[in-house]
């Protein structure tokens, strides 16, 4: 006959939920990294607390926030590009920036991620649309702050995700300490 341990649940928990709060911590530090996925990481941490049997949360909720980590997944991509295109960039400075962009991501250089999509959008203005050096710089800081403004979405994205697991866990924590 088969007997059940309920202490092996409690180690489960426990485990899911350390793993949790893990992926939410990293996915913190990660939204100010360029080179890791913050909110995914953080995403992670909620999926892992939906598996733990004594917290009831709602799929509801592991839904939306699978959401709004996707939008802001690909909007972290988008939103240099606009800055290129808001600062008076061309398409060309668009399209160097995107170079620049792919370039940074599998280059081994300290912050490539951001100073290549900066140096691609200045060159691209420079050489394709025969932009004056000003208005290059321009447009390329542009990159710079969506840049910026990109990290600054996925790290208040990841806070709220944070926010969210620590608001399960202290509402469940009768059941579960």
């Amino acid at each position: 006959m088969f007997k059940f341990d309920f202490r092996e649940i409690k180690h489960m928990s426990i485990l899911l939920i350390s793993l949790g709060f893990i992926c939410c911590m990293v996915g913190i530090i990660g939204s100010l990294l360029p080179v890791m996925p913050g909110l995914p990481i953080s995403w992670l941490g909620i999926l892992l607390l939906y598996f733990v049997p004594e917290i009831d949360l709602s799929s509801q909720l592991l839904w939306i926030t699978f959401g709004i980590t996707l939008v802001v997944f690909v909007l972290d991509y988008l939103i240099p590009f606009l800055g290129v295109k808001r600062f008076g960039g061309s398409k060309y400075g668009m399209y160097g920036a995107g170079l620049g962009l792919l370039i940074g991501l599998f280059t081994p250089i300290p912050f490539s991620v951001i100073t290549f999509p900066f140096l691609g959008a200045f060159l691209a203005e420079l050489l394709f649309s025969k932009q004056d050096t000003s208005t290059a710089l321009r447009a390329a800081f542009g990159s710079f702050i969506g840049f910026l403004a990109s990290t600054f979405i996925e790290f208040v994205g990841a806070l709220a995700f944070a926010i969210i697991f620590t608001y399960q866990l202290l509402h469940y924590r009768a059941v579960l300490f």
